[in-house]
């Protein structure tokens, strides 16, 4: 069994979804099936993507959610028919014990998300580490964890706003 934790940026751009998604492909088909479990906190963009790719491969989705109030807090309107369909796809949801939503639940999300991880896949522009919990943040926790990291961002890959 081989699980692969994800971390990556919330803000994609609609247009750079579709060259992330084939680069998460390309990276996990190597992995596929029953063997392969993804370890995801359904967080739009990058999470997404992954755990909806780890279940197209075969493999097994396991999910962090950050606290009790995540779904009616943050997931908005127009994801949560798809965080409904891949937490019920999910062969486990664990909920992290914060009642709200912020850094203190995002960032133990992202520690336990790490917890054993045979690597860790990255949707990352390679932006530096605020301290905040992202994406860098939990990249520089893995790499001083000793976990492999897999960076993926493909040509033409971008967030929104940049």
């Amino acid at each position: 069994m081989v699980t692969v934790a994800v971390t990556g940026h919330m803000d994609l751009a609609d247009e750079a979804a579709e060259a992330v998604r084939t680069a998460l492909r390309d990276l996990l088909a190597g992995l596929r099936g029953d063997s392969l479990v993804g370890r995801s906190c359904l967080a739009r963009g990058a999470d997404t993507l992954f755990a909806e790719e780890i279940l197209s491969l075969g493999g097994r989705l396991s999910v962090i959610i950050p606290s009790r109030d995540y779904r009616d807090a943050v997931v908005t309107p127009a994801d949560l028919t798809r965080f409904d369909a891949l937490c019920e796809a999910a062969d486990e949801v664990v909920i992290m014990p914060y009642e709200h939503a912020g850094r203190a639940a995002y960032e133990a999300a992202n520690l336990r998300l790490l917890q054993g991880a045979d690597r860790v896949v990255a949707v990352w522009d390679g932006s530096a580490p605020t301290g905040g919990g992202g994406t860098a943040d939990t990249v520089a926790a893995a790499r001083s964890a000793g976990l492999a990291v897999d960076v993926v961002w493909p040509p033409g890959a971008r967030r929104s706003g940049a």
